[in-house]
């Protein structure tokens, strides 16, 4: 899971696209709760990032542990979210939240809280795709990364699998890949089963590989 490194958009504006492009795709019977959600989802995330960069949580390790502590019993839900919109704004770094799962909650409850948050961003994010289509691609992502990718897209046979193996790898960018799904023929319900069973070991190496450096990190300081 490559959550740490993000991607910056295609312009200052974070979208080269004409905003008609983003126009939701496809209708017809059972799109609209999809366009509901999506959009829903897209607005809070652009909200929620608004105010997490204005006041640092985004960026500082010590100012997002001290914003989710202060929330008491509901900072579990506040960190969940979190870590929700850093999947669907993929332009936030992801491995702020993996670490201070780990640091807040402990190992068991970090990893879980980490799970949650990261597959519900990562369903969010294929469900917003499925709306507005490839457009979202370049408002997000670089040029350069859509067409390392874009192969895997055309080759409908083989994208669930490739799509697999890559969740299940720690080093994929995953954020991108779940939108690049949402772009694709693959159902909800198949995309549902890889993120929820793809997800657990990548999040686990990577939020307990996040500690393990942070620890011995602090305790050369410290030492």
């Amino acid at each position: 899971m490559n959550s740490g490194k993000k991607y910056l958009p295609a312009d200052a504006c974070g979208c080269e696209v004409a905003s008609n492009a983003l126009a939701p795709a496809g209708s017809g019977p059972g799109q609209g709760w999809v366009k509901i959600v999506s959009m829903a989802g897209l607005v809070l995330s652009i909200a929620l990032c608004i105010y997490g960069l204005h006041s640092g949580i985004f960026t500082s390790q010590d100012k997002l542990q001290h914003f989710i502590a202060s929330f008491g019993l509901a900072g579990v839900a506040v960190f969940i979210l979190f870590q929700a919109v850093q999947v669907v704004l993929p332009i936030l770094p992801g491995g702020i939240g993996c670490l201070a799962g780990v640091l807040l909650f402990g190992a068991w409850k970090g990893f879980f809280y980490n799970y949650i948050g990261i597959c519900g961003g990562s369903i969010l994010a294929f469900l917003i795709a499925k709306t507005y289509g490839k457009a979202v691609l370049h408002c997000f992502f670089s040029e350069k990364l859509i067409r390392k990718y874009e192969a895997w897209a055309s080759e409908k046979e083989r994208f669930a699998k490739l799509f697999a193996v890559a969740i299940f790898l720690p080093v994929a960018p995953d954020d991108f890949l779940c939108y690049l799904a949402g772009t694709t023929e693959m159902p909800l319900p198949r995309f549902t089963l890889i993120i929820l069973l793809g997800k657990p070991l990548a999040i686990a190496l990577y939020s307990l590989g996040l500690t393990a450096i942070f620890t011995r990190v602090a305790a050369l300081i410290g030492g």
